[in-house]
């Protein structure tokens, strides 16, 4: 498949792109990512690999977009932890330095 990535043409195949990210060891996900295997990797380190320009030549977006076009799974960005909203009797609580519970 034909993609452009970083204002450069790319001529990718699935099975190319398995065997370039084949002894790479996944970096820390912080943004959006690529599974690839059994793998989930940065989008950022795999147009690295498999272009092989530097991470700030091209967006996460471009991976993304070529990744799925390939027919690899593509996420987001990462599962963040669920953000625990106190109720306003809890809040006020707590500024006063009351002892409520955590899980009230």
């Amino acid at each position: 498949m034909r993609c452009v990535i970083a204002r450069y043409p790319f001529d990718l195949t699935k099975n190319g792109v398995l065997s370039s990210m084949e002894n790479v060891v996944p970096e820390r996900i912080t943004g959006a990512s690529v599974t690839i295997g059994r793998r989930r990797y940065p989008a950022k380190q795999v147009g690295e690999v498999i272009t092989r320009q530097d991470r700030r030549d091209f967006t996460s977006d471009e991976v993304t977009r070529a990744m799925t076009r390939l027919g690899f799974v593509c996420h987001p960005h990462p599962d963040a932890a669920p953000v625990r909203v106190l109720t306003p009797f809890q809040a006020a609580s707590r500024l006063l330095g009351s002892s409520v519970p955590r899980d009230v």
